[in-house]
């Protein structure tokens, strides 16, 4: 029979202990990875439709403060075109960054909501993908909604977003009934709070619209095109 040297007991603890350093480690920094969404809501009184997306891009790619804040996301480039058919009317001259505070006013001006749908999330590979996004803490529609009381639409701008939505509801839908992009469908939101439950939410409707990412394979025109038709479609064209 081999004999197990005097120190190798010593050695397993050793080993152990390291394993157990490096789970905790590994923990400690998984826990330090969880990231508050850095932009808060934009909560016009009188909206009545509401733009949820998920979790920006890393500081660094940031141009501005604000929803949608990397200058190579077309979101506002789209609302440019859509409301005054210059893709650039949000732009600062010939800046690489768009002026958060025009788009601040339009929304209150043309009461367009502006809302993530998650609160806090770890990035899984370090970067802006929706699909390696973990949401740790989704949107709290209960604080949300009553700061919106004509909010009747909802939209969202990718998966990410329907997917958390959706998921918030009483009796989330499977997957295979999710809206394809440019289809909506009702969204039977009820109060989670129940100082709430006393009101009655709005007939909200959830519409998906193509992503504004340049990952997103639709040309700008296009993407102009599918958000005039929903503008459109809810009165605000």
């Amino acid at each position: 029979m081999t004999k197990q040297p005097a120190n190798a007991q010593n050695d397993n603890n050793q080993t152990n202990t390291d394993q157990t350093d490096e789970s905790t480690s590994s923990l400690e920094t998984r826990v330090a990875e969880i990231e508050t969404h850095p932009f808060g809501p934009v909560l016009p009184p009188e909206a009545t439709v509401m733009m949820m997306g998920s979790f920006p891009p890393t500081a660094d790619k940031w141009a501005m403060r604000f929803h949608y804040p990397n200058f190579y996301n077309d979101m506002w480039r789209i609302y440019g075109g859509v409301f005054f058919d210059d893709v650039d009317y949000f732009r600062v001259g010939e800046e690489r960054r768009f002026d958060p505070e025009r788009i601040r006013a339009f929304m209150f001006e043309r009461g367009i909501a502006s809302c993530p749908t998650v609160k806090q999330a770890i990035r899984e590979t370090g970067n802006a993908s929706d699909k390696n996004l973990t949401v740790v803490t989704p949107v709290d529609l209960d604080t949300i909604l009553p700061q919106v009381p004509k909010v009747k639409t909802l939209f969202t701008t990718g998966g990410k977003a329907t997917e958390v939505l959706l998921s918030l509801l009483a009796k989330p839908p499977a997957k295979s009934k999710y809206p394809k992009t440019n289809q909506s469908m009702d969204y039977p939101y009820e109060w989670q709070n129940t100082d709430n439950k006393k009101a009655e939410t709005n007939n909200l409707t959830l519409y998906r619209l193509p992503s504004t990412s340049r990952a997103y394979p639709l040309a700008l025109d296009k993407k102009i095109e599918a958000y005039k038709d929903f503008f459109k479609k809810i009165g605000k064209l």
